[in-house]
């Protein structure tokens, strides 16, 4: 199937990307693209590379081969710290947060890599507050409410529920400002209006100018939000284009959708 022409201009570009484990290709010549204010979706059966990608785009895994682009700047070789400097901020599909800390505390430490002091100081409130630190707790303050955990956000994380600590994450992953956000498996253990609310909030992050790419198995989530989805198979992209289009490719029916249909 041809490639849809992306209107917009991208935020992330693929070229080739490969990655393999051992003598196991897990993923083969990927290459696709992410729209500036883009929700991209990236579906398929499991083992088809979908977490592989994720985790290679993010820096956990190097590339074999090929190359990653954000925002003009190649980031392959960057490591993952260094990707999230440079705009790109992700989610797991675990929940991976402190559970001593208050849900601001967390929040507050996914702002540290665009600070110059050390963040203990806003995370902590010592008295001293700098200039710096009066604008991350603005920032933080603001993804709360975007979140919908400002009224959660003194409570320890250990005590909030499973959904809100799904939030917490992409709360967290918003805090360090991205141009890029990677959502792996967002809706997992989320009920239908929990659900309801994620597309919301996914909606309002890419109102705000940020690109969404979403990795989940969800397809009624997947084909509400996503402009375009990337579909995988073995490693290897079979479909791309808009969620019409999606529904009826019959190698997308035949390899993914049949299963759930």
């Amino acid at each position: 199937m041809a490639k849809e022409a992306i209107l917009t201009a991208a935020i992330l570009r693929v070229e080739g990307l490969c990655k393999s484990f051992g003598g196991v290709r897990a993923v083969r010549d990927l290459s696709f693209e992410v729209g500036e204010g883009e929700i991209l979706g990236l579906i398929g059966p499991n083992g088809s590379g979908k977490s592989t990608t994720v985790n290679t785009l993010a820096g956990v895994f190097p590339p074999t081969s090929g190359t990653i682009e954000l925002a003009g700047t190649q980031i392959e070789r960057l490591a993952e710290y260094e990707r999230v400097s440079k705009g790109l901020a992700r989610t797991f599909q675990t929940a991976s947060v402190f559970p001593e800390f208050t849900v601001r505390q967390q929040v507050t430490l996914g702002c540290n890599v665009t600070l110059q002091s050390h963040p203990v100081s806003s995370v902590f409130d010592f008295g001293h507050r700098s200039e710096e630190d009066e604008a991350i707790i603005t920032r933080v303050e603001d993804v709360l409410t975007l979140t919908g955990l400002l009224a959660v956000a003194h409570k320890p994380v250990a005590t909030i529920t499973a959904a809100e600590q799904r939030f917490l994450m992409i709360a967290t992953a918003l805090a360090s400002d991205p141009k890029l956000l990677l959502l792996d498996e967002p809706a997992a253990g989320l009920v239908s209006h929990e659900r309801k609310t994620l597309s919301e909030l996914i909606r309002q992050v890419r109102q705000r100018g940020v690109s969404v790419l979403v990795i989940e198995h969800h397809m009624a989530l997947i084909m509400e939000i996503c402009d375009r989805i990337v579909v995988l198979n073995f490693g290897s992209k079979i479909a791309e284009g808009t969620p019409q289009v999606i529904r009826s490719d019959k190698k997308v029916i035949d390899a993914y959708l049949g299963e759930t249909a």
